[in-house]
């Protein structure tokens, strides 16, 4: 697979990552017990896998690249994370 399609799906892995964790605490600070459960099992799936895929499917050229993305794919996640908005109805406890 090209790096520069790897490097993208990383950073979108990221995005989805922490936007899905802040998320959780959004949902864990309104009490919304059922939704948290599920933002924080999907929180650590894609967290899981990422890291695992980084550890095992790249070079060592393009590990901490590909790392460095990441995390800038978890930062602009909880920068879109923070502008989406949430309900405050009592739904899915």
């Amino acid at each position: 697979m090209n790096v520069i399609l790897i490097f993208v799906v990383y950073f979108l892995a990221g995005v989805l990552q922490d936007f899905l964790f802040t998320i959780n605490l959004r949902y864990v600070s309104k009490d919304k017990i059922f939704l948290s459960v599920v933002t924080s099992f999907l929180t650590v799936v894609v967290s899981m896998l990422a890291l695992y895929n980084i550890i095992t499917e790249l070079n060592p050229a393009n590990g901490i690249p590909a790392i460095i993305i990441y995390c800038l794919g978890i930062a602009f996640g909880t920068f879109l994370a923070m502008k989406f908005k949430i309900s405050s109805k009592n739904n899915l406890e």
